[in-house]
């Protein structure tokens, strides 16, 4: 900086502020902000205004979208770490005629996929050679051509198209998108506050909701909207999240501040996860530990060989003869639980309903896949189709379904709906991100600033 400037810079710090003096000095200071900034703080006003009178929070969306709409024109980067920042705070909206999306996360993102579509038609090069060709890619649109293939040959193509379209917006701005915007460790770092602090804070809330009850095992369900639709969602997007949290503590100093904040928020992670009584969390998080040591010590292949082995060892041994009905549950000692640690004690007796209706579930879907290996039912089709193939020795009291949830096995799920070629293509997917992960990741540099 120039010496006379920092001259003026540090008599402009050292004399007496006048502007709270002069109301015409603070009404030029207003006027002096641009047109637009003016402009959203009337619609915002208006707004809330308008929203108290009619008792209708849904026109608090209207700043929203103008705020979507300046971004898409002049920063599209912003408006995408600004669909990031929204992923905790949206909500479920099912209309009337039965359709359902998540807002604001989903009109966003159709939005953001025009945009990139528009914007790769006009410079294609913008996708880059290497990109393409890299075999995540490749594997990645394979898969989705593949949902598209099985969608054409689906038992239900209304249902499978739904799905098809929101898998494409789903895989174009979270996949080629964020590959052209997330690229620096300073894109990194603004991805993880953009998620972080609007994620931290709907658990605060939800947990000084359910700190009135108790931390009841049975009211969790209570103080999880309008940002959760069941403790799972909650559960899950903690323990995603967790790991990226993990890693952002060796971003600081020892004993900065930053650092020491976000151990504290750590320790409050693992807190609302127990809280959260979602076992699939709590494995998860087991799982993301042993995770470390696995690329640590390069055992990436041959640990998804060990799984595949086993998960194919494990389904031969219950179809022969029929082993499968010796697990069957008993109907009547089958029930739900109000106290967590029943839950768990009647998980590994096979009597908890959650586990056992999974397992009813898996055996209809064995059974679908049996019936069409190869396409499936289409993708989507999974609900429409399961009951006929069930087993009865396997139902319990919420088999009924009325949630019309699915078959809480996802490997499963792309078989009976995309066949095992689908299946097939999926795990090489899921394959290839670990272990390509693993080479361009050297083990001495894991958990290393």
């Amino acid at each position: 900086m120039p010496l006379a400037s920092k001259m003026q810079l540090s008599c402009t710090l050292t004399t007496k502020p006048q502007v709270l003096n002069s109301g015409f000095t603070l009404r030029k200071a207003i006027l002096s902000l641009p047109p637009q900034f003016l402009l959203l703080g009337a619609v915002i006003s208006i707004s809330v205004w308008l929203a108290a009178i009619a008792s209708n929070f849904l026109l608090l969306a209207i700043p929203l979208l103008l705020i979507t709409g300046y971004l898409a024109v002049v920063d599209v980067k912003t408006l995408f770490f600004l669909l990031l920042s929204c992923i905790p705070l949206s909500t479920e909206v099912v209309f009337s005629n039965g359709f359902g999306t998540d807002i604001p996360t989903e009109p966003i993102m159709v939005g953001l996929m025009g945009i990139y579509l528009l914007q790769t038609l006009k410079y294609p090069s913008t996708l880059g050679n290497s990109f393409l060709r890299h075999p995540i890619t490749l594997l990645l649109l394979l898969h989705l051509g593949w949902i598209a293939i099985t969608t054409i040959t689906s038992d239900q193509l209304i249902v499978s198209i739904k799905y098809l379209l929101a898998k494409t917006w789903y895989v174009v701005v979270f996949y080629f998108m964020a590959s052209y915007f997330i690229q620096t460790d300073k894109d990194i770092r603004r991805f993880f506050w953009w998620i972080l602090i609007p994620l931290l804070s709907t658990m605060i809330v939800v947990n000084l909701r359910h700190a009135a009850y108790g931390f009841s095992f049975e009211d969790i369900y209570r103080v999880l909207s309008p940002f959760y639709r069941n403790h799972v969602a909650y559960a899950c997007i903690m323990a995603v999240f967790f790991p990226f949290i993990a890693a952002s503590v060796y971003w600081f100093w020892e004993r900065s501040r930053l650092r020491n904040l976000l151990l504290i928020i750590s320790i409050f992670f693992l807190i609302a996860i127990y809280f959260s009584y979602t076992r699939a969390a709590y494995v998860a998080l087991l799982l993301a530990g042993l995770s470390y040591w696995m690329v640590y010590w390069r055992l990436t292949k041959w640990v998804i060989l060990f799984a595949v082995g086993s998960l194919f060892i494990g389904i031969s041994y219950l179809a022969s003869e029929n082993r499968y009905l010796e697990y069957a549950p008993d109907f009547e000692r089958t029930i739900t639980h109000t106290e967590f640690d029943d839950l768990i004690s009647a998980t590994y007796k096979l009597e908890d309903i959650s586990t056992m209706e999974r397992v009813y579930r898996w055996v209809g879907g064995v059974f679908m896949v049996q019936e069409k290996p190869w396409m499936g039912f289409g993708p989507g089709n999974f609900y429409d189709f399961y009951k006929s193939y069930t087993v009865n020795r396997f139902r319990t009291y919420v088999s009924n379904n009325p949630e019309q949830s699915g078959i809480h096995n996802y490997y499963l799920m792309v078989a009976v709906e995309q066949g095992i070629i689908g299946l097939i293509w999926f795990i090489l997917l899921c394959a290839a991100v670990l272990w390509i992960g693993e080479k361009r990741l050297p083990p001495y540099k894991i958990g290393k600033r």
